[in-house]
């Protein structure tokens, strides 16, 4: 099974690329994973709300095949511990699905489009972080996930 990381915009921050980039060298020890940034939309500026997260839906919609799973990360969605979520993980890659893909959504979140195609939605905490900081918690919790399934001695319980 392959894993996607979509996430919408690059980041400007280059300690936090460097930390995000060390998980996705490790999670390729696990299997085969991906990282692919949706450049920012041009003319932002003058897009409404409701204008720019149907653009950045189209282009999200456009990376995802039919037989994807694919999984936002939602504010509004189901949280869980990090064994929790290594279990999800497990589920997954049991369930025999080539592709599961995770999407970050752009700062104003996700058309309705990107909902009713999503299978989940999954929240990493009630706090609101930057994208840029989802970008490093969702791999690292991921690698986490990785190592609780394999009995790594990374994750302490």
């Amino acid at each position: 099974m392959t894993i996607k990381l979509l996430a919408i915009g690059k980041t400007d921050d280059k300690q936090l690329e460097e930390l995000t980039q060390k998980y996705i060298k490790r999670l390729g020890f696990y299997g085969k994973f991906i990282f692919e940034v949706i450049p920012d939309l041009k003319n932002s500026k003058n897009l409404s709300e409701a204008q720019q997260k149907e653009k950045e839906g189209s282009l999200i919609l456009s990376k995802v095949e039919n037989s994807d799973i694919l999984v936002v990360l939602d504010e509004n969605g189901k949280q869980y511990d990090s064994v929790q979520f290594s279990e999800v993980l497990q589920k997954y890659m049991n369930s025999g699905i080539k592709q599961l893909i995770f999407v970050i959504g752009g700062p104003y979140g996700f058309s309705p489009e990107v909902y009713q195609r999503a299978n989940s939605k999954l929240s990493l905490s009630k706090m609101t972080f930057s994208h840029q900081m989802v970008r490093l918690f969702f791999v690292e919790q991921l690698y986490r996930g990785f190592t609780i399934l394999k009995n790594e001695p990374y994750h302490h319980r």
